[in-house]
């Protein structure tokens, strides 16, 4: 059965869902006549959404199973890919679906981003291996379009924005892990200007490939004398093949790739040892005109990474959900819980028995709750872009609340679609277990989103170390008075008032435990924070999540009222209902942990601090 299917599209999205985030819940439309988007109308972005989604089915829904099946392979020092990936990338740029959200300046079509994140989630949720090829190389391009030089910007971007040369950002080696301030590879500056890089980089995504004819490494590396820690590291372009200033190959640069990793998902994906400089032949140069800027260049990728990861969360949670609630509805076994004790009852299909419906809608909250949070963050970047150099005031508070979200859209994304990907195959039983439906593979290839691009620990430092206090707090105290904002309009409100009151209650312990941190800070009591730190991103998601989705749920029973009776408005009166019913059921079974992890935290155990290395085991 396996191998008669690894040929066959599993993807599915819920497009009704995406447009009601789009134009009913964030107002996508009142955005388009506003530039930089004045080009931009509902037609065309209803018909990106079509062609993209379609795309994603077509081309790369098959080859999600083929390239898990086959993976890649180290023939003679280059990677090959699994079968169908060279075609499949040739088809994306001639379709311009990685050029939706680049600038009209630089030859892309100029999309709000709001609308960039949807089309990355029907790439990433067909063939997220896949997609992870030309989204490193989109993101290396920026940070070209950001820091280079004009010579640079004309040599590299264009290239890596339609897909003639692909990239990479190398900054993990073997020594280092997360800690990349202990980086060794070194650059030495060379009499012609550029710069010689030697050094080895690990656990590279997309280290090397074989559709396109040359591939841009961002290398972090020390120039010789430069200080020690993340202070004296500079940020390199580092191509695989040599180059004259017209961009014609010229021959190897002395990148080699020394293996591949052995993973547990994202088969497809060549994750890459990396060697630069084992015959001293390998030359890079500086990211713009200035040394020792490395990691703040270096972050405005690796910032778009975490998005990044934050969408492929959600697009692999969702077609797993989506594939569950098929299988769900198809599979009879065992009578309705009403005819539990008539052995002749009939079977029903699963979807009948209160547990199977309890992981359903908890995969469904979680899901559009993650989604909401990253087409919110999506508005806020548009709202920058559309606020900038007119209304100060305006794009600071935007470009403040996309801070503050990025590390909950990475670490609260990622840990939930591990375990959305877990309840899934719950749901399927013993068969979702098994390569014959598509639950298993999601769950493998989900579990790394909360490793790379900075393990979801470093996410929550990130929040609570830097994030918390940015702005002098300003950033926090705008989020926390959004939720207010809707707690005090919505309070009474005569269907959702019960599931208000516990997003009330939320937003109180997501404040009081901001204000206790602070206080550890204040006081010395810097221990603590580490060991709290991922409860209070987790604390801060939920809260952000269940706002939004009772925003939603307000929205929904609003457009219900207006609906016609019957069949005509049957199908509209469900999808709302759906929304309201999910954002209630994660107001009344997930937003009141919220509370008793700020309880908890208010405990300030130090148990975790107390132990000895020798008492965790005596083995």
């Amino acid at each position: 059965m396996a191998n008669a299917q690894t040929a066959q599209n599993r993807y599915k999205a819920d497009l009704r869902e995406i447009r009601f985030l789009l134009f009913e819940q964030f107002g996508l439309g009142e955005l388009l006549s506003k530039e930089p988007y004045a080009a931009w109308g509902p037609d065309e972005v209803n018909m990106v959404l079509d062609e993209a989604y379609k795309f994603s089915c077509e081309i790369l829904g098959p080859l999600n199973s083929v390239g898990d099946r086959v993976g890649c392979k180290l023939e003679n020092g280059q990677v090959i890919t699994p079968p169908g990936f060279k075609d499949a990338w040739q088809k994306l740029y001639e379709a311009g679906w990685k050029q939706v959200g680049v600038s009209t300046d630089h030859g892309g079509q100029g999309a709000p981003m709001a609308l960039t994140v949807a089309v990355e989630e029907f790439l990433s949720g067909a063939n997220v291996a896949f997609a992870m090829y030309p989204g490193l190389a989109h993101g290396a391009a920026e940070v070209v379009e950001q820091f280079g030089t004009d010579r640079q910007k004309a040599l590299y971007m264009a290239r890596m924005y339609d897909g003639r040369w692909a990239g990479t950002m190398c900054l993990t080696e073997p020594q280092a892990g997360s800690d990349v301030g202990a980086a060794r590879t070194s650059a030495k500056k060379l009499p012609n200007g550029r710069y010689s890089i030697k050094g080895t980089k690990l656990f590279i995504s997309g280290g090397d490939n074989d559709f396109t004819e040359n591939l841009v490494h961002l290398v972090l590396a020390r120039v010789d004398g430069a200080p020690q820690g993340t202070k004296g590291l500079s940020l390199f372009l580092v191509p695989k093949m040599k180059t004259d200033e017209q961009g014609n190959i010229l021959g190897p640069n002395d990148v080699t790739v020394g293996g591949l990793e052995h993973k547990m998902g994202i088969i497809g994906s060549s994750t890459a040892l990396l060697n630069f400089g084992e015959s001293d032949g390998c030359e890079g140069e500086l990211v713009g005109t200035v040394e020792n800027l490395g990691m703040a260049q270096m972050f405005k990728m690796m910032n778009g990474a975490r998005i990044g990861v934050g969408l492929q969360s959600v697009a692999v949670a969702s077609t797993a959900y989506l594939n569950a609630l098929e299988y769900a509805k198809e599979r009879k076994q065992g009578p309705n819980i009403k005819h539990w004790k008539d052995a002749n009852a009939p079977r029903v299909a699963i979807i009948e028995h209160p547990d199977v419906r309890r992981m359903l809608i908890d995969m469904k909250a979680r899901v559009e709750g993650i989604r909401c949070l990253i087409v919110k963050l999506a508005r806020h970047q548009d709202g920058v872009l559309v606020h900038q150099g007119k209304d100060d005031t305006a794009a600071a508070y935007h470009q403040g609340q996309v801070d503050l979200l990025v590390p909950l859209v990475k670490a609260y994304g990622s840990d939930q679609s591990f375990r959305i990907c877990e309840t899934a195959i719950q749901t399927y039983g013993g068969v979702g277990y098994t390569k014959d439906y598509p639950a298993e593979q999601y769950c493998r290839d989900a579990k790394i989103f909360s490793i790379y691009e900075g393990t979801n620990h470093i996410q929550s430092m990130d929040l609570v170390g830097r994030k918390l206090g940015q702005n002098g707090g300003a950033n926090l105290q705008a989020f926390l008075g959004d939720v207010a904002k809707f707690i005090a309009e919505n309070a009474n409100h005569p269907a959702l008032g019960p599931s208000v009151k516990e997003l009330q209650a939320a937003q109180e312990a997501v404040g009081g435990t901001a204000m206790r941190m602070l206080g550890w800070f204040q006081m010395g009591q810097m221990s603590m924070v580490p060991i709290a730190s991922t409860r209070f991103l987790e604390m801060m998601s939920e809260l952000a999540v269940g706002w939004l989705l009772l925003d939603g749920a307000r929205i929904a029973i609003e457009k219900t009222k207006s609906l016609p009776d019957g069949e005509e408005g049957a199908k509209d009166r469900a999808f709302y209902a759906g929304k309201t019913l999910a954002a209630k059921y994660f107001a009344m079974n997930v937003l009141p942990s919220v509370k008793l992890k700020a309880e908890i935290l208010g405990r300030e155990d130090s148990s975790a601090l107390d132990i000895s290395d020798t008492a965790f085991a005596t083995v």
